[in-house]
């Protein structure tokens, strides 16, 4: 049996140029009105298709969806503090229950104190964990 000499394949009907144009768009804007691209948003925006954007973003590993938050301390004493408040999670005194509880309630209006940083290859948006308050309920209330 004689086999075919290999070939390079079907051309592709998406331009490097309109690949680019996507992948641009994803890491340096954002739609009106919204705080990150969708499949429905860029394909519209750039006159294609869901599928297609969802492909150039998995080639590009893309995930304009995902946004990860952090927070450095400033604290002098943090690592200390770290290790004995995990301490009481791993080997919590007798007789004792160890809570925890963050000032947050379950909705908040927050306002980060500064941008994010923006997406690129192969990471995810990311965002301070600052934040300015405009109004919560807390439950430290409720332990008092």
């Amino acid at each position: 049996m004689e086999k075919d000499a290999p070939r390079p394949g079907r051309i592709p009907k998406i331009s490097k140029a309109k690949i680019k144009a996507v992948v641009e768009a994803t890491i340096e804007t954002t739609p009106p009105h919204a705080t990150h691209w969708s499949t429905r948003t860029m394909a519209k925006a750039q006159g294609l298709s869901e599928a297609t954007i969802r492909r150039i973003w998995k080639q590009h590993n893309l995930k304009p969806h995902l946004v990860k938050s952090f927070k450095l301390s400033r604290d002098k004493h943090f690592v200390e503090k770290l290790y004995d408040i995990v301490g009481l999670y791993l080997n919590p005194p007798d007789k004792s229950l160890v809570l925890c509880v963050d000032e947050k309630s379950q909705i908040q209006a927050l306002d980060r104190t500064q941008p994010g940083l923006p997406l690129k290859k192969g990471r995810c948006g990311t965002m301070t964990h600052d934040y300015q308050r405009n109004g919560t309920t807390t439950l430290f209330a409720a332990l008092s």
